[in-house]
């Protein structure tokens, strides 16, 4: 691993203004944009989230407690299970039951190693439980079949007699548990079959109909949507199954090299891939944008839900680790990449209902790494928790003129940012400096706010474009608090460093 700091060439200052109209609200931030997703992948179930009841390191039922103390921290509204191209071989029946009955397999598209299905369905709703946070389960269309699917949900959901209800108290669940989100297959265009769009589209109508609403449960129904700018894919499945879903899905990771020659290093990069990895970032927008124009058509009401159920930062694994399990470091670029993130949706919070990255611990952008019985926050995580107070929030409008972030005749704005106002009246406004060398002096004129009685602020930032944590120093790129001025006629005044995340409360 390169634990080599870059440094930025140099800093000089710029001037941004903010224009923010508390009264101005436009509509909720849904919570479940802060999702996470975790697949039986590398370290992250196993080694990450579960340890085995047996294990030495502290656990509850298996799932280790330092880790979930720490995802607590976050309000995780909603977990995404259990893959990702993984849930397109997985057979859930394997997944229950006594562990020693439990089929052993091998994880084809991850690394090839022996998956023992000691964490299946029950052990997936209890870290729920435990996390206080929605199931959204996805369903094998790829090798599995409408009856196992249909099973499934019975499975889970249906509290009467039936054989998969009886199975299910057999197994020690006695009350069916509540599940909202279900995934109708996952990246059908590729690793979960291959399939053409006018295929996939007649095969969701038909294993949808078997996704059955038990004992008052309500499925909330995702189609597996387009890879990045595939419109046609989403054109397709909303003219031929848009009235039987009530989400899309949406899968785009930001990448500064090519996927399949060299993706980049985490950790090993030069100024350019910095500013080229966040213009990926801001990619997001356009695709959002044209994916939601297509759907309007079909959907003007705005009733089915974008669900961008794959995102974030995908680089070269780190050296010396397997190439099937995706592990990589986490640095302040990565932190900036998911502020982006935020404000982007925030930005779309009428058509995308949902967000989940990839993924919770020790895979791509990862919240958590862990070494044994160790672990350390990323800076992922800590932006996660910053913008956690716009969960279920109103947004409110807001105008930013700033000035251009440069490199080799590209330019994006140096500053993004967002805001919104929660139930309790507090108004909070989170931004992020792009520039890697030139901080700003921010300008905030509030307006329609009213009187002002208290203003705080922290900051994520970094004096080098790839500072990380690491099991030695894993404070390294935390949060701290920061410095607001209020003036006489109530704006708000702070310097903004390069490369920096900042939230602002407003009271």
């Amino acid at each position: 691993m390169n634990n080599q700091l870059i440094k930025p060439t140099h800093v000089t200052t710029g001037t941004t203004q903010l224009i923010v109209n508390a009264d101005l609200t436009k509509g909720t931030i849904s919570k479940h944009i802060y999702g996470h997703f975790a697949e039986h992948l590398g370290r992250c179930i196993y080694e990450g989230l579960w340890v085995g009841p047996e294990s030495p390191i502290p656990n509850t039922d298996g799932i280790r407690n330092d880790v979930l103390a720490a995802l607590k921290k976050l309000n995780i509204p909603v977990l995404r299970w259990p893959g990702g191209c993984f849930a397109d071989e997985y057979h859930w029946k394997d997944g229950v039951g006594p562990n020693e009955n439990r089929k052993r397999m091998v994880n084809t598209h991850w690394g090839g190693v022996v998956e023992n299905n000691h964490f299946g369905t029950h052990e997936f709703m209890r870290l729920c439980e435990l996390l206080e946070c929605e199931p959204y389960i996805c369903g094998n269309v790829g090798s599995g079949t409408v009856q196992e699917m249909s099973e499934w949900v019975e499975y889970m959901t249906f509290g009467g007699e039936s054989p998969m209800s009886n199975w299910r108290q057999k197994n020690g669940r006695t009350e069916p548990w509540e599940l909202t989100y279900f995934g109708v297959g996952n990246e059908n265009w590729g690793c979960g079959g291959n399939m053409r769009p006018e295929y996939y589209a007649d095969l969701y109508r038909r294993y949808q109909t078997y996704v059955r609403n038990y004992d008052g449960n309500k499925l909330y129904k995702i189609a597996g949507g387009a890879n990045i700018d595939d419109y046609k894919w989403t054109e397709v499945l909303m003219r031929e199954a848009g009235t039987m879903m009530d989400g899309l899905s949406l899968h785009y990771y930001t990448i500064p090299g090519d996927f399949w020659l060299g993706k980049g290093s985490a950790l090993d990069f030069t100024e350019d891939e910095w500013f080229i990895t966040l213009k990926r970032a801001l990619h997001m927008d356009e695709l959002i944008t044209k994916h939601g124009q297509i759907m309007d058509q079909y959907d003007p009401e705005k009733r089915v839900g974008l669900i961008v159920d794959e995102w974030g930062t995908w680089f070269d694994v780190e050296p010396g680790t397997n190439p099937g399990f995706l592990y990589q470091q986490n640095s302040i670029r990565d932190a900036l990449v998911a502020a982006v993130h935020f404000n982007i949706f925030h930005n779309h919070n009428d058509r995308v209902h949902m967000a989940n990255i990839a993924q919770m611990v020790n895979v791509l952008q990862a919240m958590i790494l862990t070494e044994g019985d160790r672990f350390i926050l990323t800076p992922t995580y800590h932006v996660f928790e910053m913008y956690s107070v716009h969960q279920d929030a109103e947004r409110v409008e807001l105008a930013a003129h700033t000035r251009d972030y440069v490199a080799k005749d590209e330019a994006i704005p140096a500053v993004n940012a967002t805001a919104s106002r929660n139930a309790e009246g507090v108004l909070h406004i989170s931004l992020c400096q792009l520039d890697h060398e030139q901080g700003d002096t921010v300008e905030i004129d509030l307006r329609g706010i009213g009187a002002i009685s208290g203003v705080s602020a922290r900051i994520l930032t970094a004096d080098h474009l790839n500072a990380h944590n690491t099991f030695e120093q894993p404070d390294l790129v935390s949060p701290q608090d920061h410095d607001v001025t209020v003036t006489e006629d109530g704006k708000l005044v702070l310097d903004v460093p390069a490369m920096s995340v900042i939230t602002i409360a407003v009271r």
